[in-house]
């Protein structure tokens, strides 16, 4: 994943890719005023697609190429140290997730054990153990199994205490799943966007990635590499939409539809990028990129640390964000424009210890 060592496997477009989309997550996380957002910057409510719906699965696709680029060449070593290195990376990243799922308030007893760095934690481990335990074919046959199976499951098993099949909000075999075993605080309720079962197709968006990552390894030209990714790219997203016409495009539920259409999406972007950075070199404009991908969860972790002070802490009144949302809506502005400026603010300030953190080549591994 994050490995700043400039080992001659590392792509400067995928640093730069996961770092503009670590910056997307922190901006749509933490909007000015939660009141006043532009519709596609909000997660679509339930079926749908929107930018900020694109976020989530295209760092899971960053992490299965990552994953693809760092263990291509430890196949064959000796697997018990790098398992107990898998292994300890990815409980510490879950344990970071519980530490922000704690805040601002340490309350015990209403506590959440999903989110995002809960769900690349598992991903992490799952998919880095099977990588360097099978093919490109397993792992290709392995996410087909599970993108069907995930379709089938939900759509012809009767939701238990409804006896027939539902796809609406808490109310459909994954949110019964999540009722039944999922410990602690669910974060809609009854039903949870990072739970049991939808845990299942988000290792598949992992996958896509550590086939694109294997791809990016295969002895074939940088121009063949780009047009292979932006051809299968387009291809899957567009399995993907007609998919979704029978099984909706769905986030929250992670459908089979959903994992196609943004790892097609995330494959097309990679391609464009290697093509711009990486062939063609053209380096204007990706250095807050890469800044922020050299220490991408690290940065994700600062700003809900930073939060408190620029969301929760309340100073004269109000806290910052609806001070400044306020004060710019007062002029004129469209308060949801002044409220993406906040956030696009809040990014810049994140940006300021990423880079500190650059410029002195610390690189935080969780």
């Amino acid at each position: 994943m994050e490995n700043p060592s400039g080992s001659v496997s590392r792509l400067l477009s995928l640093d730069a890719m996961r770092g503009f989309t670590i910056a997307a997550m922190i901006m749509v996380n933490f909007p000015g005023h939660e009141d006043f957002v532009f519709p596609t910057l909000r997660h679509t409510r339930w079926n749908g697609l929107t930018f900020t719906d694109l976020i989530a699965p295209t760092f899971l696709f960053i992490v299965g190429v990552s994953i693809a680029l760092a263990y291509s060449k430890k196949r064959d070593a000796p697997k018990g140290a790098l398992y107990r290195k898998i292994i300890i990376r990815s409980l510490k990243i879950f344990a970071v997730g519980m530490f922000l799922n704690m805040l601002p308030d340490f309350n015990f007893s209403d506590l959440r054990y999903t989110g995002t760095l809960h769900r690349i934690a598992i991903v992490f481990l799952v998919c880095a153990i099977l990588f360097l335990n099978t093919s490109w074919k397993q792992q290709l046959g392995l996410a087909i199994t599970i993108l069907l199976a995930y379709w089938l499951a939900l759509t012809t098993i009767p939701t238990p205490g409804i006896g027939k099949v539902m796809l609406e909000p808490g109310v459909n075999l994954a949110a019964w799943v999540d009722q039944q075993y999922l410990p602690g605080k669910m974060w809609q309720g009854t039903w949870d966007p990072e739970g049991i079962l939808s845990t299942f197709p988000s290792i598949v968006t992992t996958i896509t990635g550590m086939l694109a990552g294997q791809l990016m390894l295969l002895p074939l030209s940088p121009n063949e590499k780009s047009n292979y990714l932006l051809t299968a790219g387009l291809a899957t997203a567009a399995l993907g939409y007609f998919w979704n016409l029978i099984f909706p495009t769905n986030e929250n539920l992670w459908t089979s539809s959903f994992v196609l259409v943004t790892s097609g999406f995330a494959s097309m972007l990679l391609g464009a990028l290697y093509f711009l950075i990486d062939i063609r070199c053209g380096r204007r404009g990706i250095a807050p990129g890469v800044i922020f991908g050299a220490n991408a969860i690290a940065a994700y972790v600062l700003a809900d640390i930073l939060a408190l002070l620029f969301y929760i802490m309340p100073a004269g009144g109000d806290t910052l964000n609806h001070h400044a949302v306020a004060a710019l809506s007062q002029t004129g502005m469209d308060p949801r424009l002044a409220s993406m400026l906040y956030a696009l603010f809040f990014v810049c300030i994140n940006f300021i210890p990423a880079y500190l953190l650059y410029k002195k080549r610390i690189f935080i591994k969780l």
